[in-house]
C-alpha cells in the first residue's frame, strides 16, 4: 500500500502542516470539515506538496524527519524543488 506525507499551507494563518495518510483527498475533506486539531483554526488549507513512501513506517520517519526541520525556508525550499 502507498503513503504519503503532504504539506498544506494557509494563507489566513500564514503557517504550514505536516501530516502523513493513506488518501490525501480524504485527508484533505476532514482537515477542512471535521478536524478538530490545529487545522480547525482555518479552512482554507491547501495542498501544497506531497510525496508517496511505500509504507506507513516510511512515511511516519519522513513526516517527523521534515517536522524536526522546524524551518519554514526549509519547507518553502522542498515545496519549491
Amino acid at each position: 500500500m502507498t503513503y504519503y506525507i503532504y504539506i498544506l499551507y494557509s494563507e489566513n494563518l500564514d503557517k504550514f502542516y505536516i501530516g502523513s495518510t493513506e488518501n490525501i483527498p480524504t485527508r484533505m475533506k476532514e482537515h477542512l470539515w471535521k478536524h478538530k486539531g490545529f487545522t480547525s483554526k482555518a479552512k482554507d488549507w491547501e495542498l501544497k506538496y506531497s510525496e508517496s513512501l511505500t509504507s506507513k513506517t516510511e512515511a511516519t520517519m519522513r513526516e517527523r524527519q521534515i517536522k524536526k526541520w522546524k524551518s519554514r525556508k526549509m519547507i518553502e525550499k522542498l515545496i519549491n524543488s
